[in-house]
């Protein structure tokens, strides 16, 4: 069986910023449009896909959403390194926490969880979706075509589990809403940093979008990771503000500058 894959219940909210930021969650365009989304999905008891390249709040805004639509029926697996159907069935055993041992013939084992998924109703997320196959997402697609079963699923991933979703008719006719996530807008960047942490409070708008045309390019991620360095080169060079020389020395670390 692949180890890779984690699974389990909606992590706590501290752990949706990298680096160990001290952050808050900002109400994003991205991620007011993943609430609205997840709740449709959620309602029609049907199945959505998240998807865009790394870094742009995929895991974070379905997460969120999550808690505060479904905190108590929501079941996560979190996946690595080409899964297949008996590694997802191994990880929903696990997610959903069901006792004993793992039934070792697969028609048993999809027996047993059909009826886990029919006793009540469950939301079920299979983050960084991009390393399934075909294969993969139709065993998904066979456990929720189930008449008996009862749930609604949720795919987050790059843009590779887009593509392959979109190969397959059959896959794709399935899907109840396709979200793509994108570089946010600067104008954006400017009016979310300051709330997302409070060192971009006293930053000037072009500062930041100078920062963001050079480095971060609407990536929340690369931003958080730039907060990070930020923080860190205040604190050595004894700063209680952000200047040039600082956003020099932020620029060393990152790659590509």
């Amino acid at each position: 069986m692949n180890s890779d894959i984690g699974s389990g219940t909606l992590p706590p909210e501290s752990a949706d910023h990298i680096h160990r930021l001290d952050a808050h969650l900002v109400a994003t365009e991205a991620l007011m449009t993943t609430l609205d989304n997840i709740q449709a999905t959620i309602e029609a008891k049907a199945m959505m896909c998240a998807f865009g390249p790394a870094g742009h709040g995929k895991t974070m805004s379905v997460n969120s959403a999550l808690r505060k639509l479904a905190p108590d029926i929501t079941y996560r697996l979190e996946l690595r390194s080409g899964p297949t159907p008996r590694d997802i069935r191994h990880g929903l055993f696990r997610a959903l926490g069901l006792p004993g041992e793992p039934p070792t013939r697969p028609i048993e084992f999809d027996t047993l969880l059909k009826e886990t998924l029919s006793q009540t109703f469950r939301v079920l997320v299979c983050d960084e979706a991009q390393w399934m196959g075909r294969s993969s997402f139709e065993y998904w697609r066979h456990l929720w075509d189930d008449r008996h079963t009862d749930m609604a699923v949720i795919f987050a991933g790059g843009d590779d589990c887009y593509k392959v979703l979109k190969r397959e008719p059959m896959l794709a006719s399935r899907i109840f809403i396709w979200q793509k996530f994108k570089r946010m807008p600067e104008d954006e960047v400017v009016a979310t940093l300051p709330a997302f942490h409070s060192l971009w409070a006293g930053v000037g708008p072009q500062r930041i979008r100078g920062i963001d045309r050079a480095a971060a390019h609407g990536n929340f991620r690369s931003w958080a990771t730039i907060t990070r360095h930020m923080l860190q080169g205040m604190k050595k060079m004894k700063l209680t503000e952000v200047n040039d020389d600082l956003i020099r020395w932020v620029y060393s670390k990152l790659g590509g500058m």
